[in-house]
């Protein structure tokens, strides 16, 4: 068995007994490997995303969230690579990140043989036009966990200044993102073009709950719509 195949008939093996754990030791005698391959496995399943977890104790081992995984599903190559066509557009969006980890996991569950043909097609597309600069990740993390952003703030006439920034969300849709939040320094919503934030760090501080309130923010905002 090549290693994509155990790494397959591993999350197939930990998701047929979940919420029970297996041992490192059961699953390498499972698959006639050792326990340390076993252990390097499971930290490449970590690593891709998949929610592989460690219980600690006598009768603990690996165990796999089974709600947060998929099955196996029946994409095909061209659907698969259509996926990571479409996935650019999000390319210097706060959510292309997310994206391509969402992307890793699908493939990561798709029959071995459709996979190395969606990477073979894949390599046969070339996209025109640069790519638009990532948004770093201290923003989405300090968004999903409430934490409050410092950043230098870059203005249309090149003058920076130094932010403390409530985030509340995001805005967008077009040529451009911004972050919204509340500003400390303007003591009112503002948005915050993403390309001109520089060094941005979450803080420690947990962020007061506060609404968007869109009379507050010169555009028309509407929430994207999820199925």
């Amino acid at each position: 068995m090549n290693r994509t195949d155990r790494l397959y008939a591993l999350v197939e093996e930990l998701r047929a007994v979940a919420p029970r754990p297996r041992s490192a030791r059961w699953l390498a005698g499972r698959f006639e490997v050792s326990v340390r391959t076993v252990e390097r496995d499971i930290g490449a399943l970590q690593q891709a995303g998949v929610p592989v977890y460690a219980q600690p104790g006598r009768t603990g081992g690996y165990t796999l969230d089974k709600r947060r995984t998929l099955p196996p599903v029946n994409v095909t190559p061209e659907e698969a690579v259509a996926i990571a066509v479409a996935l650019e557009a999000v390319h210097g969006t706060p959510f292309h990140e997310a994206a391509r980890s969402a992307l890793r996991k699908l493939i990561a569950v798709m029959p071995e043989r459709d996979a190395a043909d969606a990477h073979e097609l894949a390599g046969r597309i070339r996209l025109v036009g640069p790519a638009s600069p990532e948004v770093p990740s201290a923003i989405a993390r300090a968004l999903s966990a409430r934490r409050v952003l410092r950043f230098q703030y870059v203005d249309r006439n090149g003058e920076p200044t130094a932010r403390e920034v409530e985030p509340l969300g995001y805005a967008g849709g077009g040529p451009h993102w911004y972050l919204l939040g509340w500003c400390r320094l303007r003591k009112a919503q503002r948005l915050f073009r993403l390309d001109r934030v520089a060094d941005p760090v979450a803080t420690d501080e947990i962020a007061p709950p506060r609404r968007i309130e869109p009379a507050d923010v010169p555009v028309s905002l509407r929430e994207p719509t999820l199925g």
